[in-house]
């Protein structure tokens, strides 16, 4: 039996807000890697180091995994795999973990550069980018072959040896236009496993529809290739286009798929009952409501309406469930207000700031301190426009110096 696991590196905070007409403020992104820690997820794609508008809330971030808040998960960010971002990113902010990025393909290599580049200058770059790197601490450096699919597997293998010999921690295997199929996807990470001697990451893409069937066949051909394999997610599945490969789906068919039900390959710090919180969560953030057919999550992935199915189930659940809902979390009633409500938002006043947060067995050391934390509700709301969750307002009160961070805009 092998030692090697599947660990998971969600990328919502990266990929998830690149979806098209939505994304996240600093503060939802925030909650999202609190959540993401309580799921157990071994690390967070948590944003762009070289973009302005993300540095306070990197650096807030970063800070609460100093404090012991962000624990053990690890924030990595993401640039381009070229010296320059990796200058700028440890000049802006405090990153340990940085994940580069460039295409690798011959179609996005000439489609993307027109000529401007070599194929052996985009490994020349990328080798620069992971030199440097390595020169400014960083502990953990991932290599992304953007296009990994589309690039044929002896430029790939000098690709990632290139990396590995430069001081690469990991690859990552990128479907980045969900081109695979799970049986070639599985040999092609299989290879790169063995020849290349260096965990991978699957970053698969839904553009036909395979992204989670594609990324836990690509983790199982890296674990028979004898290395530790990395799925990367995104709750809900978010992500650019038809979305990446999604959290609770990838980590449902690890555990009960009939190839890996009795493989000892699971993370174990992967806690399933903290799964049906995030999804919920993630939803509100985006404003996308999870479909009603969404594997473990959706509203009727534990209904029964035919007559056999009905019976079946209420004779003996596994007839027609594959896993108890009760394992991710969910089965509590949700009480929905149905007369007054009062709300937190960008306009409120302390007595109903007062109201909303007296739900919560917090208490506020005097006026100015109350008054304090209703400012940063505000500020919030102003980013999120949509009445704050407990879990949001809890974090302002326990947190209010970092969540001025994240509030904080300076163009």
């Amino acid at each position: 039996m092998t030692n090697n696991k599947i660990r998971f590196l969600d990328v919502t905070n990266r990929d998830g807000v690149q979806t098209s007409r939505l994304g996240l403020s600093k503060l939802q992104k925030t909650m999202i890697n609190m959540l993401l820690n309580k799921v157990g997820v071994y690390q967070s794609e948590f944003g762009f180091p070289t973009t302005r508008h993300e540095t306070h809330y990197l650096n807030a971030n970063i800070e609460l995994a100093k404090l012991g808040v962000l624990s053990p998960i690890i924030l990595e960010g993401w640039i381009r795999a070229i010296k320059d971002d990796v200058l700028l990113a440890t000049e802006l902010t405090d990153v340990e973990h940085l994940s580069l990025s460039i295409s690798t393909s011959k179609q996005m290599t000439e489609g993307k550069f027109r000529g401007r580049v070599t194929r052996d200058g985009i490994i020349d770059m990328m080798v620069e980018a992971v030199e440097t790197a390595k020169e400014k601490g960083i502990k953990t450096i991932g290599v992304n072959a953007e296009d990994s699919s589309r690039t044929d597997m002896e430029y790939l293998l000098q690709f990632a040896q290139a990396a590995k010999e430069a001081g690469a921690t990991r690859i990552r295997y990128c479907d980045t236009l969900g081109y695979e199929s799970p049986a070639r996807i599985r040999k092609r990470c299989q290879t790169l496993a063995e020849e290349i001697q260096l965990p991978i990451e699957m970053h698969c893409h839904n553009d036909l529809g395979m992204a989670v069937a594609n990324s836990i066949e690509g983790a199982l051909g890296i674990i028979d290739g004898g290395q530790d394999a990395y799925i990367n997610t995104t709750v809900n599945g978010m992500g650019e286009r038809a979305g990446n490969a999604d959290l609770v789906s990838c980590i449902l068919g690890v555990i009960y798929a009939a190839e890996t039900e009795d493989r000892d390959v699971l993370d174990p710090t992967i806690k399933l009952d903290q799964t049906w919180k995030i999804a919920k969560y993630a939803a509100y953030a985006f404003d996308v409501p999870l479909p009603i057919n969404q594997p473990g999550v959706g509203a009727n992935a534990f209904a029964h309406e035919s007559g056999i199915h009905a019976d079946g189930a209420l004779k003996d659940r596994k007839n027609y469930e594959l896993y108890d809902f009760e394992i991710l979390g969910r089965g509590e009633p949700e009480v929905v207000e149905t007369g007054r409500s009062i709300t937190t938002g960008e306009y409120s006043g302390i007595k109903g700031f007062l109201h909303v947060t007296g739900k919560f067995d917090v208490e506020f050391k005097d006026d100015e301190d109350a008054r304090l934390k209703l400012d940063l509700a505000r500020f919030a709301n102003v980013d999120t426009q949509k009445p704050l969750t407990e879990f949001e307002l809890l974090f302002i009160f326990n947190y209010p110096e970092i969540a001025r961070k994240l509030l904080t805009k300076t163009p």
